[in-house]
């Protein structure tokens, strides 16, 4: 880190202003050697300066230059951010004057990287990062600024500190056992508290598959036979025209996507190819992708028409459905009906629609909501674990406690549960980034936009 880099930081395109971040130890003698104005090696921190980017006395652009001197930057770091005219002409002659200027172009996601390594964040907030920017949702916001405030840190901060208490008591009783005031470990003293952070950690898991459930949406796939009006459900859904409808069977023979949002949960919704034995190779691929879907997704919404009896197929899959969030739509309620479905109303949440008629969209939005008990989520607190590889490793934390519990029931020697014991803060350490691979730490920031 010890070089100066820069970037767009603005989104490729035109628009009024386009902002280029520099980061380093040279960034403000850089960026002053093409600028005519004031003379920015002597201006205050945090000040915004008027002028001109030159070039051998060439006007390239007006500009307003901010400077902000370390330590009190993102990045820890002198940062100069340069706001020129928006345009990609004008930014990218910009840039390369800096490039030329002995500048290096930042690798994505560097300067949150070095936010990181320079203290200034920590893993979570870091990653939290591009949450806040791909927010999709109010919720997803309002998780993001949380993780990025440090609210989510601090669960496992709280965590770590009760274990390493646990850890010192346990090094005194070893190394000093000729203290006979210092209280040994025992344990019996130790048992509670190892149940203590027990339940902490099964709690923030559980709020965290709510977490993610709000980051992440909801994959919910529409299954049925051909022509039940499963296209049609799709865009009465999304409100547009998305997929085709027509009255001949198989039309769709591909899943066509859509996304919106309910209660401040993202539903991802996948049309399928509808389910029936076919000698067309393409629509053959198609039925296979929708069974695969049945697995795969986190509720299924399973059409069926209410001017068709119910065929062997149809039983099959939804007695393979009772294990899944899932919902089965009697669609064309306008059509005579013949259906009979009583015997499948106690185990299976059944919606009545007409979406010719756009009848049943509501009912249907709030069966969702009370499946996945969307209005308490709503209302809960926002603090929560919501990326994959956090949730991996305080699982795997959870699998140690067991095993230390174990320890114990067994009366295991005190300084053995405490290697397992160590172990269980380490991992909750990669979770915030005390203890990391660089390995690890370039992969994840490898996967944010150029700029931050």
């Amino acid at each position: 880190m010890e070089d100066t880099i820069a970037a767009i930081a603005t989104a490729y395109g035109t628009g009024a202003i386009s902002i280029i971040r520099v980061s380093g130890e040279d960034a403000i003698l850089k960026v002053n050697a093409i600028f005519n104005g004031k003379d920015l090696e002597n201006v205050s921190t945090h000040t915004i300066h008027y002028g001109h980017i030159v070039e051998n006395n060439e006007l390239i652009d007006e500009v307003l230059v901010s400077v902000m001197k370390k330590p009190k930057t993102f990045t820890m770091e002198d940062v100069v951010e340069i706001n020129c005219h928006g345009g990609m002409a004008t930014t990218k002659k910009v840039l390369e004057l800096l490039l030329k200027n002995g500048i290096r172009l930042a690798e994505p996601g560097e300067f949150t990287k070095r936010a990181f390594l320079n203290g200034r964040i920590d893993l979570l907030e870091a990653e939290s990062v591009m949450d806040v920017i791909s927010a999709k949702t109010e919720s997803t916001r309002k998780i993001a600024l949380n993780q990025l405030t440090g609210k989510v840190s601090s669960l496992i901060h709280n965590l770590r500190k009760k274990i390493i208490e646990i850890l010192a008591n346990i090094e005194v009783n070893i190394d000093y056992p000729e203290y006979e005031d210092i209280e040994e470990m025992t344990i019996e003293m130790m048992k509670p508290r190892i149940d203590e952070i027990e339940k902490e950690i099964r709690n923030i898991l559980k709020e965290s598959e709510n977490g993610k459930l709000l980051k992440e949406g909801i994959k919910t796939s529409i299954i049925g036979r051909p022509n039940v009006g499963k296209s049609s459900l799709l865009n009465a859904l999304l409100e547009e025209e998305k997929a085709i409808v027509t009255e001949i069977e198989g039309t769709t023979r591909d899943t066509v996507e859509g996304s919106i949002v309910i209660d401040g949960i993202l539903l991802n919704i996948i049309d399928t190819a509808g389910i029936r034995a076919t000698e067309d190779l393409v629509e053959k691929i198609g039925v296979e992708k929708s069974r695969k879907l049945i697995e795969e997704s986190e509720l299924i919404l399973y059409v069926l028409n209410q001017n068709q009896s119910l065929n062997k197929e149809d039983i099959e899959i939804i007695n393979q459905l009772k294990h899944k969030n899932h919902i089965l739509i009697i669609n064309k309620t306008d059509l005579q009906s013949v259906i009979d479905v009583s015997s499948y109303e106690k185990e299976h949440p059944i919606v009545y629609m007409s979406t010719l008629k756009n009848e049943g969209i509501e009912e249907l939005k709030e069966k969702i909501k009370e499946i996945f008990h969307l209005n308490q989520i709503e209302n809960q607190d926002f603090t929560y674990l919501t990326n994959a590889r956090s949730i991996a490793i305080l699982k795997n934390v959870l699998e140690s406690i067991e095993e230390i519990k174990n320890g114990i029931e067994q009366n295991q020697p005190i300084d053995l549960l405490e290697i397992d014991l160590k172990e269980v803060w380490n991992l909750l350490g990669e979770i915030i980034g005390e203890t990391y691979q660089d390995e690890l730490i370039d992969q994840l920031f490898s996967q944010f936009c150029l700029g931050k």
